[in-house]
């Protein structure tokens, strides 16, 4: 190579900039425009799974999604949002479509857990029978290997698996249980992460995207904690630090 060659080289790399790329082939944005959408799970007409006391599970969900956007607001992710705070009936994949529409980088779906019906039993509370099973406990994460995104979406399940163990969090193995309904593939038994195909909130979203089950309330004690301020906080931010861990990790 001549001196003149190599000087023009040293030049452009120099001088043409270079647009770093996440892993799932989009540009790379920093912290304060990467755009976050955050699916309260379920709806005000189809709530979900109930608790061992009886309350719908759409409410845990719309709790522990409002604080979760706030401490992405507080971890730098500035553009995240709440998907459908009103609860309007928005089917799964319609929920993808829209997160698609808006364009968000990210997508995290927050759920609260429940057991196969086997399982459950009943106990009195308030002057009803209500269904309940304190076997299990713990939170899960799902990715779908049909997401286009599918290793962006294995990593940041693994970040926010790796969050909420730091925060003290433990992960449930249940669904893993080869068991009409379960037999999950628990990619990651340590971090709790499980792919799961048939989700259409995940496999339908053009982003990484990982659904938050945060734990069993169907499990009188895990309820009772699930409820109270303090670990709701605790977990919303564990899971806006993986979020933020995970944005940070492929930005420029």
């Amino acid at each position: 190579m001549s001196r003149l060659a190599a000087t023009v080289l040293v030049l452009l790399l120099f001088t043409v900039p270079v647009q770093a790329a996440s892993t799932s082939g989009r540009p790379a944005k920093s912290l304060a425009d990467t755009v976050v959408a955050v699916d309260v799970g379920h709806s005000l007409k189809r709530s979900g799974a109930t608790s061992a006391r009886g309350v719908p599970e759409y409410r845990f969900n719309l709790e522990l999604a409002r604080l979760v956007v706030a401490e992405l607001h507080a971890a730098g992710l500035l553009r995240a949002f709440l998907l459908d705070e009103a609860g309007a009936d928005i089917p799964p994949a319609g929920r993808a479509t829209l997160a698609n529409r808006k364009k968000a980088d990210l997508l995290v779906s927050i759920h609260h857990d429940s057991v196969q019906p086997h399982y459950l039993a009943t106990w009195p509370f308030e002057g009803r029978q209500r269904k309940y099973c304190d076997r299990f406990s713990g939170y899960s994460l799902f990715f779908s290997a049909k997401n286009p995104a599918s290793a962006a979406s294995i990593a940041l399940g693994k970040s926010l698996g790796e969050s909420l163990r730091s925060a003290g969090f433990t992960p449930t193995a249940h669904h893993a249980e080869p068991i009409p309904g379960e037999g999950r593939e628990l990619i990651d038994p340590e971090r709790g992460l499980y792919r799961y195909d048939g989700l259409a909130v995940l496999s339908r979203a053009k982003m990484p995207a990982v659904l938050v089950e945060a734990g069993v309330i169907v499990n009188r004690d895990e309820e009772t904690s699930l409820t109270d301020p303090a670990r709701r906080e605790r977990m919303a931010r564990a899971i806006a630090q993986g979020v933020a861990n995970h944005a940070a990790a492929i930005r420029p």
